[in-house]
């Protein structure tokens, strides 16, 4: 297993922060979870570099800026853009994938449906990001 890493998650939907934090600890992960619940409130947590983390976990269709919108400022700022970000979404529209890899995104991945499926996702997901050497300050 790998180090502990902070995630910034930026999440509208109350259920899929829920379901996000019962699989951190169904997998007895020690990750710190900070949630956003769109992209202006997320921009508000960066704006502390003491705390930028070491992953973001991105929706697309959020409200006030989407996640599209988010992941173009974050990737044009020189302080953050560095910031591994993986969308997480329900979204399989090939323009939006293109345009999110285009604009700089570490991954792109399809929310499943069944739950045992997600977790399986979110494992592969934070396990690769916490062996893989991330950027300190």
């Amino acid at each position: 297993m790998g180090k502990q890493i902070n995630i910034l998650l930026i999440e509208d939907n109350l259920i899929e922060i829920m379901k996000m934090k019962r699989t951190i600890s169904l997998l007895e992960l020690t990750h710190n979870i900070t949630v956003a619940k769109n992209g202006e409130e997320a921009l508000e947590i960066l704006e502390d570099k003491s705390k930028f983390p070491d992953l973001i976990l991105l929706d697309l269709n959020m409200p006030k800026l989407s996640g599209i919108e988010f992941l173009t400022i974050l990737k044009g700022n020189d302080e953050i853009k560095h910031i591994p970000t993986v969308i997480l979404t329900t979204s399989d529209n090939q323009k939006d994938l293109e345009e999110c890899y285009s604009i700089g995104v570490s991954g792109y991945m399809l929310k499943p449906l069944k739950y045992d499926d997600y977790v399986k996702k979110i494992e592969t997901v934070l396990n690769y990001w916490s062996i893989n050497e991330l950027k300190k300050y």
